[in-house]
């Protein structure tokens, strides 16, 4: 069974909302088995939306539309959708009912365009709202000879996770195939896109029933698998066998294997190990620790760090002696090893990071042009340093430095 998911709503359209309520619903019908082939966002117009209700119709199982339900002009999701189906619109005189009972409640007046909220598909089930005033419908349908389900849901996130749950699971899973589908995230740090599926894609490409998908973002790469069957068992057991594979062919840039932060990693590292670690940022400008400390807990390894943009800084907090910024300046391999053992030294940190470099737009010269960080990690006896030349605007530089740096941590620890 597949379905397809229609948010309705004009603001979806501009750069100011967006819409998660299809997260949302996509991992609870990937719970039954079902699939979800596409996810449209129509504005608020009747002809449109009847129009995009019937291609859904048209291609998939399950259509499930979500917002339009409310009771102004432009909730236009009632009428479409009767107008795709070519079925009429009847007032419900209970629902009329409890929506003034609602209203008289809170002692507030019940103006007349409240009641559209009672419009409802010939044959559809009524499904309560107990977050809100607009009921959503479930209606069991034929539409070109094929069975179809059509599931209206409310807009608000509140209302429409509610009633999904309420409402509509029970009777998904009472009348969808029996099928599970099977997931695994796998996370990879400082490993390009085409590099890493150059060497996957030959393994992946052998298991046509698992859909492999590789996203890509500033030196973190996220490989997403997932296979159905009618078995959860048969299903794992493909997808697990599929991990197992790519993790042996990136090796060591695997860090994760359950979808977890590189950050979340590192720190449990350092726990495991009774290590702490402390940092000290230059270009970063605090992008580390703010990533450490999101994770509930870290301060059990974390012990702190200091910001150090000027080279003042750079010496009276984090221990780089003079000598080393006036010979080889502020951003070299020579600084960022100076930053990494000087505030391990000053905390008694089990490791220290030091990070510098010139993150742009302004700055840069031909001897050290915009991108060019230096990230150095020490553990007391030994301080690694790599020399990067990073590409794109000013917060991606610094995220692939914070990324660097974590990564370098982690595989130390590792």
């Amino acid at each position: 069974m597949n379905c397809e998911i229609i948010a309705v709503g004009t603001e979806l359209l501009t750069p100011h909302r967006q819409d998660t309520n299809s997260l949302f619903l996509t991992s609870r019908l990937n719970e039954l088995g079902i699939d979800v082939l596409f996810k449209t966002i129509v504005g608020d117009r009747r002809a449109q939306l009847a129009g995009e209700v019937r291609v859904a119709l048209s291609r998939t199982d399950v259509v499930i539309t979500i917002g339009g339900l409310g009771p102004t002009e432009d909730d236009v999701t009632r009428a479409a959708v009767a107008d795709a189906l070519g079925i009429r619109l009847r007032r419900n005189p209970e629902i009329v009912g409890a929506l003034y009972a609602r209203f008289a409640a809170r002692r507030a007046l019940m103006t007349e365009n409240n009641a559209r909220q009672a419009d409802v598909l010939d044959g559809s089930v009524i499904l309560e709202n107990s977050c809100g005033t607009a009921p959503g419908q479930w209606l069991d349908t034929v539409y070109g000879e094929h069975r179809k389900l059509v599931i209206l849901l409310p807009g608000p996130p509140q209302e429409a996770k509610a009633m999904f749950d309420l409402e509509c699971m029970e009777r998904l899973r009472a009348v969808a195939p029996k099928r599970s589908i099977a997931t695994r995230t796998l996370k990879a740090a400082m490993i390009g896109e085409s590099q890493a599926d150059a060497r996957i894609a030959p393994i992946y490409g052998r298991y046509h029933d698992v859909e492999t998908t590789i996203l890509a973002h500033t030196g973190d790469l996220t490989i997403h698998l997932a296979c159905g069957k009618s078995a959860m068992e048969m299903a794992r057991q493909r997808v697990d066998e599929l991990a197992g594979k790519i993790e042996e062919e990136l090796d060591e840039y695997i860090y994760s294997s359950q979808g977890e932060s590189l950050e979340q990693i590192v720190l449990d590292y350092l726990g495991m190990r009774g290590a702490t670690l402390a940092v000290a940022e230059s270009c970063t400008g605090g992008l580390i620790s703010e990533r450490l400390t999101s994770i509930s807990g870290s301060s059990r390894s974390f012990l702190g760090g200091a910001v150090v943009y000027s080279n003042a800084l750079k010496t009276s907090l984090a221990g780089v002696p003079q000598t080393v910024l006036q010979e080889h300046g502020a951003v070299s391999r020579e600084t960022a090893t100076a930053l990494a053992e000087g505030i391990r030294s000053k905390t008694a940190a089990t490791y220290g990071i030091g990070v510098t470099g010139i993150a742009g737009p302004g700055g840069g010269s031909d001897e050290k042009p915009v991108g060019l960080v230096y990230v150095a990690v020490s553990n007391g006896k030994h301080t690694s340093v790599v020399e990067q030349r990073f590409a794109g605007g000013r917060e991606a530089i610094r995220f692939r430095a914070s990324q660097q740096a974590l990564d370098m941590v982690r595989r130390q620890l590792m």
